[in-house]
């Protein structure tokens, strides 16, 4: 048992080290990608990348979620599973490669357009097969060749696109440069699966098995369905309604905003065991629990938040270049979503762990309608600027209506929560002041550090945190749990 656990901690390490690494080489890989093709070369390719995502989940439908779920439970039934499942993935792709095809041509894009977009379609449902084969790596409580194979076909991607951007050639080389990293993956995957496994998928259609399958399924398939047109569909409208320039400003900003969301992934899968376990058995702990999270959260949006705010011009300048300065205000606006974004995430968790998960499911479907409806009526009139707010709104409106529904789960301390939440804004606030009064005499990069100062040191001078709490923090952060809710596929865009 000792050695099992000590396996699957290394194994968890490595994904958690890997998938961070990655996301952080897709970050500076996007930032080449815009300085290098252009505001509208960008605002294309993020469009093209963001079309077929808002598909993708089709093609899945949470199957993967619920194989890595049932392998865990019942490793011989393993190939029976992935066997079903393949089958049924190969007929739910073809049908969502057609459904991209046609979309894509009843909106009457160019036909330059409609050509990335099939290439990206193809890498749409490579990764899908991908994520399902290391499903059952995950299932069996190995990670490690997931986390070499997340590593090397991202390194592949910023080589080929890298290249092909240095050689200016056709924008489309940059999907055959995503394509690269899922071919390598594929085969990777199921190479590795025939030769570290005595898992044997064969092809089939258990009509039983498939459909207590899709069963189990179909919460993480709504789930998935909402968080891809809450993510997605705003870069979708922009380039309809406004264009392919508007979609590279926006990319930007976008990209910024959601940068640091492995940090409050982290800390909802550290917590949800917890919570799930002081469900049954302790729920003073359970309401503590959520508070601290909530808590510590907060400690770190704030100061993200604010601190990007503060530097949004030399940000977007020295990372991206003088033609993105269209940017900088809707990523001052966006910025602020971060606070809702990582405040949600133990909201979620606790609705989740407390057998509310249709509950929190419900929310962001509303949350959903709320996006895609505020998108519609902004857009038009403000453009990506538009997009931010709605963003922010939405995010708002996502954590609050959760909320009022953890609230009858557990009777959390109002007081607490909101004189922290209160003390962590004035630290915050008056960090962003010292950070623009010095923005004229300071080089940008030093003003991180001082501004962090600031924060940290009035923060613990009006007591809104002590020490405990840092140490809490970090022991949240390095929590082996934390990996399994980072998903270790390639972030595309």
């Amino acid at each position: 048992m000792a050695l099992t656990t000590s396996r699957v901690a290394k194994n968890t390490i490595f994904l958690t080290i890997a998938t961070v690494g990655q996301k952080a080489l897709a970050f500076l890989y996007f930032i080449l990608i815009a300085r290098l093709a252009g505001v509208e070369g960008t605002g294309k390719y993020f469009f093209v990348v963001s079309f077929t995502t808002i598909f993708s989940i089709f093609v899945d439908l949470g199957l993967s979620s619920v194989l890595i779920r049932e392998t865990a439970k019942k490793k011989e039934m393993a190939g029976k599973y992935l066997g079903n499942i393949l089958g049924a993935k190969i007929v739910l792709g073809l049908l969502t490669y057609l459904a991209v095809i046609l979309a894509i041509n009843v909106m009457d894009y160019p036909p330059a357009t409609k050509f990335m977009v099939y290439l990206s379609g193809i890498v749409m449902l490579l990764d899908s097969f991908n994520v399902t084969f290391y499903a059952v790596f995950r299932g069996h409580q190995n990670l490690r060749y997931e986390s070499m194979g997340v590593v090397v076909s991202e390194v592949l991607i910023i080589i080929f696109g890298g290249v092909s951007l240095w050689l200016h050639a056709p924008l489309y080389f940059l999907l055959l440069a995503l394509m690269s990293g899922s071919i390598f993956n594929f085969f990777f995957s199921s190479v590795l699966l025939w030769k570290k496994t005595e898992v044997r998928p064969c092809l089939c259609f258990d009509k039983t098995l498939l459909i207590s399958l899709f069963k189990i399924a179909y919460p993480f398939a709504l789930a998935g369905i909402f968080v891809k047109v809450y993510s997605y569909l705003d870069s979708v409208l922009l380039s309809k309604m406004v264009g392919d320039a508007a979609v590279g400003f926006w990319s930007v900003a976008y990209k910024l905003t959601y940068a640091f969301q492995f940090i409050p992934m982290a800390f909802a899968a550290a917590a949800f065991p917890a919570m799930s376990a002081y469900f049954v058995s302790d729920k003073t702990m359970l309401r503590k629990t959520f508070e601290r999270v909530l808590f510590y959260l907060a400690i770190l949006a704030m100061p993200i938040a604010f601190g990007i705010f503060s530097l949004a011009e030399p940000l977007i300048l020295k990372l991206y270049g003088a033609s993105y300065v269209p940017s900088v205000l809707p990523l001052q606006v966006a910025i602020f979503a971060v606070i809702f974004i990582f405040l949600n995430y133990p909201v979620g968790s606790l609705l989740n762990a407390t057998d509310r998960q249709m509950t929190n499911t419900a929310i962001m479907g509303v949350s959903m309608l709320v996006n895609v409806i505020l998108n519609v009526i902004l857009i038009p009139r403000y453009s990506f600027l538009g997009a931010a707010i709605s963003a922010v709104i939405s995010h708002t409106f996502l954590f609050i209506v959760g909320l009022i529904f953890a609230g009858r789960v557990v009777d959390y301390n109002k007081k607490f929560i909101f004189s922290a939440l209160f003390k962590i804004v004035i630290s915050a606030v008056a960090m962003s002041a010292v950070i623009i009064y010095l923005r004229p005499y300071v080089y940008w990069i030093f003003l991180v550090p001082i501004g962090a100062a600031i924060y940290f040191g009035l923060l613990f001078l009006i007591r809104g945190m002590e020490w405990r709490d840092v140490l809490n923090i970090f022991k949240a952060l390095k929590k082996e749990e934390a990996v399994e809710m980072i998903d270790g596929r390639s972030e595309k865009i």
